[in-house]
This record gives C-alpha cells, structure tokens and sequence, in this order.
C-alpha cells in the first residue's frame, strides 16, 4: 500500500509540473503573438502617421521651418514678453508715422533732442545730488554684423532675380500667372494703403499666422489639403478650356 501511495504522489507531481510547463508555453505564446497583433496594428498607423496631409508639403515642424533659433520663439509666441515688446514698438512707430503724421527725420531729432537734454542734466546734477556721472559706453559697431546682413540682403536679392529670371524665360506658364497674380494684388493693395501700412500690417501677420497655424494645425492642414484639391480640380478645368487652345508651340518655333 505504502508503494502505491508514493507512485500515486509521484504521478500527481510529474502532472503538475507538466501542466505548469504548459502554462508558461501557453503564456508566452499568448504573449509572442499579442505583440506580434500589436506590431501589425502600429504599422498602419504609422503609416497613416506618415500620408498625412501637411500645408505646402511640410516635413518639418513650424518652429524648425522659421529657424529653430530666437526668431521663431518670437514669432510663435514662445517668449510673450519679448514678442508683445516687439509688436508694441511697431504699433507705435506705426501710429507715429500713419496716424499723428511724424516725419522719419523729426521723430530722430526729437528722439536724440530728448536723450541729450536728460543725459546733459544728468551730467550737470549728479555733482549736486552727491550721484556719480552716467557712465558713456563706446559705442561700435561690428563689421561682422553689418558684412553678415549684407549678405543676407544679397542672397535674398540674387534669389528674387534668379526666380524673376527663371520665370520671364517663359519655360513656365503656371508660375508666370502665379507671378502676375501675385504682383496685381500686391498693385491693388497699394491702392488703398501706403507702404508703411502695408509694411505694418505684414508684420503683424507674420507675428499672428504662424502662431495659429502652429495652434490649429491639424484643422488648417484639413481644410488646406480641401482647398488644394479644388484648386487643382479648376485650374484643370482652366487648362482644359483656354491654356490648352494657346498656340505655346507656334509662338516658341516663331521666335526660336
């Protein structure tokens, strides 16, 4: 009886440790294939992550796009104090020259009439007020900084000429009309306001579009990829019923 027993107990334990070994197999197996379900499932959304549709072909973020550097915290609102200082000295310069009508050269006499007169008393009291002297800083300004916006100036100016050149070459027609366009609305909004206006209004816009673009980016790539599509769907129209019955081809071997 005694051996019956301990063959019994030895059998119960030899199936314990089997079906042990059973759930750890069926677990990990479980456990391989949930991973292997969610890698399949991440790839599309990656994939959907990847054709999603962004304004003007955007790769990179707003912030990179506009330099990734002080600018771009300025006009994203990253800095809000240094953003509305820059914003409030426009809308001043703005208001000083639209609206109360100030000339360049007298706000800059009256601006270092101003500083010369409050230094000049200065001066003259601290001795009085038992104060030390405004200590005068020289003040040079570095060639580097003034060859570096030079240059940018240059480069920017090149590449204007170079796109003008490019376009006036007549080798395409899309960017010829897009050119015109461009430069009639430019002639009729100087039709209705002067160039500091719009110079003004352009700032604000590039300190106002980009931050709520950067905001509401997913609800303005939507309704840009909307816009984009109709836009292609008419101009297609518009090559169908006019540029298609231009005579390109004639006027090109005439003046070849």
């Amino acid at each position: 009886m005694a051996d019956n027993n301990a063959a019994d107990h030895e059998q119960s334990f030899v199936e314990s440790v089997k079906e042990k070994i059973t759930e750890t197999f069926h677990k990990d197996d479980s456990a391989s294939s949930d991973s292997d379900n969610d890698a399949n499932k991440s790839s599309p959304v990656s994939d959907v992550k990847d054709k999603i549709y962004r304004l003007f072909g955007r790769e990179k973020p707003v912030h990179k796009l506009l330099g990734g550097g002080k600018a771009a915290d300025i006009f994203l609102w990253k800095d809000k104090k240094v953003t509305a200082g820059v914003v409030g000295f426009a809308t001043l310069i703005w208001v000083l020259f639209e609206l109360v009508e100030y000339h360049l050269l007298t706000l800059i006499c009256h601006t270092l009439i101003l500083a010369l007169a409050v230094l000049f008393l200065w001066s003259n009291a601290a001795s009085f007020i038992n104060k030390s002297p405004p200590k005068f800083p020289d003040v040079v300004l570095p060639e580097d900084i003034v060859l570096g916006v030079a240059n940018a100036f240059r480069l920017e100016i090149n590449r204007a000429l170079a796109i003008l050149k490019a376009i006036a070459s007549g080798k395409d027609l899309k960017a010829f009309l897009g050119a015109v366009a461009g430069l009639w609305v430019a002639s009729i909004l100087g039709s209705y306001c002067n160039f500091l206006t719009l110079f003004y209004a352009s700032f604000i816009l590039l300190h106002t579009l980009p931050y709520l673009y950067d905001r509401y980016e997913d609800k303005v790539d939507a309704f840009g990829e909307k816009a984009e599509a109709e836009i292609k769907k008419q101009y297609a129209v518009f090559s169908v019923k006019v540029l298609s019955k231009v005579p390109v081809g004639a006027l090109k071997a005439k003046f070849a």
